[in-house]
């Protein structure tokens, strides 16, 4: 017998070892099944990633291009549980936003909600026609403060539900429009900085 099929007995022998593990979203997420993961010991889903899109959470093809990360952080019999760690656009959505003779306010904020997580959130809104310096200014500013005063009374779970769904980016969106004429409000990402138990 050569040694190729001696290897290939080897490598199928190990395979059916492996249990498969249902990744289970958060209950903010209604614990749906996010796919399957393969291991040996519960031990070794502990800290793994997945990434999809919410559609696949909703059924909703119109937020296909929202990327969605989560974390394996327990494991109880063959579900493997996860929290939420991210999200993000595709550049795809992204590229699809940016129109000509109209102005990009970015901005950057790192927040704590209301049960001590901190989070980074990247927020942004585009205007109808170019603005001036002092509009972006006022524009950011309004986005920090509204991302600040939301994290600051809610819990995480919550947050990131407000996030997610589009609930602040349009407070965000309401409010800027009453400075100058505004096409787009999003949150464009967000990432976990640091949970209480870590802190």
């Amino acid at each position: 017998m050569s040694r190729r099929k001696k290897r290939s007995r080897r490598s199928k022998k190990k395979v059916g070892l492996k249990k498969l593990y249902t990744l289970i979203a958060p209950k903010y997420f209604n614990e749906v099944e996010l796919g399957f993961t393969p291991a040996k010991d519960p031990e070794q889903i502990l800290g793994r990633t997945v990434e999809i899109t919410l559609s696949d959470i909703t059924n909703d093809f119109s937020v296909m291009h929202i990327k969605l990360k989560f974390k394996v952080t327990e494991v109880i019999g063959e579900k493997a549980h996860t929290e939420f760690i991210s999200s993000n656009f595709t550049r795809d959505y992204l590229r699809s936003l940016v129109r000509r003779s109209t102005t990009r306010v970015d901005g950057i904020f790192n927040i704590k909600t209301s049960d001590d997580y901190k989070v980074r959130v990247t927020s942004l809104v585009f205007t109808e026609s170019r603005v001036a310096d002092r509009h972006k200014y006022s524009i950011r500013k309004i986005m920090r403060e509204l991302i600040e005063q939301e994290a600051a009374n809610l819990p995480f779970s919550k947050f990131v539900q407000d996030i997610i769904y589009g609930k602040i980016a349009t407070k965000i969106y309401r409010k800027a429009k009453d400075l100058v004429p505004v096409r787009k409000a999003e949150i464009l990402k967000t990432k976990v900085v640091k949970t209480p138990a870590a802190s």
